[in-house]
């Protein structure tokens, strides 16, 4: 349900599923609602949080224009989830879980600049050369096409991740999550780049200027949509082409095992969508679409309980949903704060690599370790689910039962 409204010095009214927020994202959220083109409302999902110029988990619609930083950096970045008829029971031994994992590390790459020893085959490729008249700025034939042919079909770094879970219903489940990697990124920043001259020539005032945008129609406007959505189908194939590696892992020791249900989403888009039977572009960065009947996903963290829902269609959050548990500390400072006794505590009966070293460094200049990722360092994933109850339904709660990280 709506926690609260916002109308203070804003043309637009902010809602929020979110019961609290920090200052910076409810200033970015101000800044969004004060901006020449966004339209109706703001919302702000349950998982909230601070992003690049607008809040991680925030909806906006936008009238003929879109800004690339409400897109978010990783474009296409989304969710995927098969379910098995593998028995949860037959991975009762830790060992078979970390016989599993051990060979989804060797078959898909993690990490960032790890690259496959062979290009992936797909015409997606060729598809969106035929449509560019000229080489985008994003893109340099020989510096980024093999690249991107190379990193089809690795999951990337940070918060991406590769679960296999076990059911309410004692099914075993395989989750993913991962996005369009360097491409979508390259994207993001060379059309923000572009909307801030644009912006600047047209002597546009903006409340932020991470929030420059493009007009729909305009040329640049058109080579974004172009892009972003090439960015959207590479990421889509990419979570595919993972999914089906971890499928055929699983036959090899499981060769009965069939699949009921698959699910394959984005959370970082834009898309025309009717609005009171007005077109308007919809931004979803750190959301998910949940239309009536839509199936969806949100994670909670490595240690904690993800849910399979369905959308139930609510307008006053552009028919959205979370995209997830959402952070509630940085990553640095989940480094300096948590403690690794905690953090195990919370991993106990999961199978997953320990925690490696980070960039962050203690008062003394040494590196501590990463528990930028620990559970501790996520919301409650059963409160986010509370407070969006009129979002989503819950259809199948899942435990976590062994983990890869990114």
């Amino acid at each position: 349900m709506i926690q609260w409204e916002y109308a203070q010095n804003t043309r637009l009214i902010i809602k929020s599923w979110c019961r609290t927020l920090e200052d910076e994202a409810l200033k970015q959220a101000q800044n969004l609602a004060n901006h020449p083109v966004t339209r109706e409302h703001i919302a702000l999902m349950p998982d909230a949080h601070v992003g690049y110029g607008m809040p991680i988990g925030g909806v906006i619609a936008c009238e003929d224009a879109l800004i690339p930083y409400a897109v978010g950096v990783d474009i296409g970045c989304g969710m995927g989830a098969i379910k098995t008829t593998v028995e949860a029971e037959r991975l009762k031994d830790k060992s078979i879980r970390r016989t599993i994992i051990e060979e989804i590390k060797k078959e898909i790459p993690v990490g960032e600049a790890h690259c496959r020893d062979q290009q992936i085959p797909w015409e997606g490729f060729d598809a969106w050369r035929e449509t560019v008249d000229t080489e985008p700025l994003w893109f340099s034939e020989n510096k980024h096409r093999d690249l991107d042919r190379y990193n089809l079909g690795t999951l990337g770094g940070g918060n991406h991740f590769i679960e296999l879970q076990e059911s309410s219903d004692g099914a075993v489940w395989i989750m993913l999550h991962s996005g369009s990697r360097n491409m979508g990124y390259r994207i993001a920043n060379c059309y923000h780049a572009l909307a801030q001259q644009l912006n600047a020539e047209l002597h546009i005032e903006l409340p932020d200027n991470n929030l420059a945008y493009l007009p729909a129609q305009h040329p640049l406007g058109q080579q974004y949509i172009r892009d972003m959505q090439f960015a959207l189908a590479y990421a889509w194939e990419n979570r595919r082409i993972m999914m089906e590696c971890v499928k055929t892992i699983i036959e090899k020791y499981f060769p009965t095992v069939d699949y009921a249900l698959e699910v394959n989403i984005h959370h970082n888009y834009a898309a025309v969508e009717q609005y009171k039977g007005v077109p308007l572009w919809i931004h979803r960065k750190g959301a998910t679409s949940a239309r009536a009947g839509e199936k969806g996903i949100i994670p909670g963290s490595m240690g904690t309980a993800s849910y399979i829902v369905s959308g139930l269609g609510n307008t006053e959050s552009f028919e959205s949903c979370s995209h997830g548990a959402g952070r509630k500390m940085g990553r640095a400072e989940a480094c300096r704060t948590l403690s690794l006794e905690m953090c195990d505590k919370t991993m106990e009966g999961i199978v997953f690599d320990r925690w490696k070293l980070s960039r962050t460094k203690d008062h003394h200049g040494k590196k501590i370790l990463d528990l930028s990722e620990a559970p501790e360092a996520y919301k409650d994933i059963e409160e986010v689910l509370e407070a969006e109850s009129d979002l989503v339904q819950p259809l199948v709660k899942l435990k976590p039962l062994a983990v890869v990280k990114g």
